[in-house]
This record gives C-alpha cells, structure tokens and sequence, in this order.
C-alpha cells in the first residue's frame, strides 16, 4: 500500500524515553494528525519519519521500500518526503518562485511545476515577490506549495499554523485542506490543538507524556468516545467528581448515570465536559445553583456556576463549568438548575490494581460510555 508505514518505533535521548513502540499506518490520500502535549514526542516522530534523526529501534516504510530500520538509513532527500516546518523556513534571498524550484533544480519543467503549485494555493500574484514582502498566511501558503511541488510520497507538517494569527488560521487551515486533498498526498500533521486536530484530520493519533500512542481513531470517536482520561481532558476544561457504583449507576449531584460494566461498589472518576451540564432557568427540575461568572468567547458563553445544597453535602459549593451555545445573560434573581447530558460525561475506573505499572499515568484502565 503507498503511503507511511511506522512500525515499532521507539526513541531516547539518553535515558529520555520519547517514544514507545509507535505505530502507525498513513496510505496515500489521507491525513493524519498527531496529537499531544509538549514533550511527547510528536515532532521526534516526524523527524525520524524524514530522516533528520537515526532510528534507534522499529521500521519505517514509504511505498513498500523500508527507508530505516536497525540497519538502513535513507537519506532525507532519497525518501519522496516532503517537509514544511513550523517557521516556513523560506530561503529570505530568493523570491517565490525560486523558493518553490528550489527542491526541483535539474528537473525538466521545474518552473511549471513551481507556478502550477502557487496557482493551487493562489500564490501566483505574488511569484517575483520576497518572503519578508508577505504576510504569516502567505508565507505559510509559499511554505505548503514548496513542500507539494517535488511531488513527494509523504508529507509532513510541524505545527504548520502556529504562526498565524486567529482571524486568519480558520481560512488557511480550509485552503490547504482543500490543496492537500486535490494532491491525494499521505500527509502527517503535528499538533498539539485539539480543536485544529478535529478539524483537519480525516484520524487523529493522540501521543502521551510517556511517548506512546493512547487512542486512534476518526475526530468523533476521539471526542466523544475517549478510552483514557488523559485523552478526555486534553480537549479543554473538565468537571470532575469520584464517587461509587451503586445499582449500575453513578450518582452525582446533577444527575445520574449508567456505569456500564462496572461493578457494585466500584470507585470511579466521572469526567464531564462543560457542554454537557445543562442549565435552565425557573423549572421545577434539576440542581439549584448558582451562577459565580459567565464569559462570552463569540461562539459560546462560558458559565462558571456553584452548586446549592446541604452544607453537610461534600458537593455543596462546588464549581462547575458550563459551555452554552447562545447568549446567556441570566437574571440572578430566577431560580436556575443544572442537570447533565450524558453524551457528554464519561467513567474511568479508580485505583485498579495493576494500573499504574510503567504507563506514566495513574489509570489507563478501558473507559466507559456513560449513555
């Protein structure tokens, strides 16, 4: 199958252990993004993937020709890879279109090659101009088009967007998902934003503190179905609460939920995301609270609430945090509940006996859907 194969990769800097039997599989065609904190080896993948870095242990394969393993090592320029780095890194003495031939010298055609790439990412205007001449988004664009134009097997990302600003990352993160994908290239991206990784990605790789890969799969399975607490909260704020399994169920102060397949007496953590504590205002049902602050971030409304209750209820004047897609101006005179989406609420179970040897993390153990 053409397109990257990683196999078993694992990776140290002295006695840093930055990757963990790594693998990964990218066929022509398709993006994948690799996802995680700072440190967890995301861009060391990408290196050695280029050939800038020796493999230590595991294979590496483009289009069937195994490029590194324990004995080979392919030279960067003899991989058909293609790299585009978090600063662009565009050569400050030649104008865009040398930039872009830069990588076809000694080719036939190497300036029709170069133009048809900035016509797909409407560079052309802009061919005799120099980098220092151009904004962060079309600096990006020269970068993207540079990379295309060898016509490689692989594509690699770093971080490719970090560089813009908010305004105008949405609109070139669609133009080069757009170019990408008329190119049918297999493309690696490193990211360590959620929401860019969602986005882009057609799967998503998410890399832990302890260099291994906890969970692979399309962008909705990721969110909505994380097999790890870590990959769960990766995605932003978190309400959080322990408690007990008790006739199948896990009750917290806002609501009850299924704990499918754990048993009675089980201790567990119950992750719920801020979009999943609903609020209504003068209704009969639900948990009183009240509300602390509410932020508007354009989209959505950040609402900080505490919860009311008993002073001898150990929930009593916790804070929870609720993402609400409207505007919300509430009269702190009314009576406001809360109450949870299930959808939106996950259980991980508590100190299970085995769970913590060499994993970096405290509870690896299957997550469950709490429905």
């Amino acid at each position: 199958m053409k397109g990257l194969h990683v196999i078993g990769v694992s990776h140290a800097y002295g006695d840093n252990h930055v990757l963990d039997n790594v693998s990964l599989m990218i066929p022509a065609g398709e993006l994948v993004c690799l996802l995680g904190p700072s440190g967890s080896g995301k861009s060391t993948l990408m290196r050695l993937a280029a050939g800038l870095e020796r493999l230590q242990q595991g294979m590496i394969v483009i289009d069937d020709e195994i490029v590194a393993d324990n004995d080979r090592h392919v030279p960067p320029e003899h991989r058909g890879i293609g790299l585009m780095f978090q600063d662009y890194a565009l050569f400050p003495h030649l104008s865009v279109i040398d930039n872009v031939t830069f990588g076809l010298s000694g080719k036939p055609q190497a300036e029709r090659r170069a133009t048809d790439v900035l016509g797909q990412v409407g560079m052309i205007p802009h061919a005799q101009s120099y980098p220092h001449m151009l904004s962060g988004g079309q600096q990006q664009r020269v970068a993207l088009a540079r990379a295309l134009a060898p016509e490689p097997k692989v594509l690699l990302l770093d971080e490719p967007f970090s560089g813009l600003d908010t305004s105008m990352r949405g609109q070139i993160r669609e133009q080069t998902l757009t170019v990408l994908k008329a190119n049918g290239v297999a493309t690696v991206m490193v990211t360590h934003d959620p929401e860019e990784a969602m986005f882009m990605a057609d799967r998503i790789k998410v890399l832990g503190n302890n260099g291994r890969i906890l969970q692979a799969g399309r962008p909705h399975d990721i969110y909505y179905h994380p097999q790890h607490e870590f990959v769960a909260k990766l995605f932003g704020l978190m309400n959080r609460f322990e408690r007990v399994v008790e006739g199948g169920c896990v009750e917290i102060p806002i609501g009850k939920i299924r704990a499918k397949g754990l048993g009675e007496g089980r201790r567990v953590e119950v992750l719920i995301r801020p979009e999943g504590v609903t609020l209504e205002s003068e209704s009969d049902t639900g948990t009183p609270v009240e509300v602390i602050s509410t932020h508007l971030l354009g989209h959505d409304n950040i609402v900080r609430v505490r919860l009311d209750g008993d002073a001898e209820n150990e929930d009593t004047g916790k804070e929870l945090y609720v993402r609400i897609h409207h505007a919300f101006e509430p009269e702190l005179s009314k009576r406001i509940t809360a109450g949870v989406d299930p959808e939106y609420a996950f259980i991980f179970p508590l100190d299970e006996p085995g769970d913590i040897a060499d994993t970096g993390y405290q509870r690896v153990s299957q997550p469950q859907a709490a429905k």
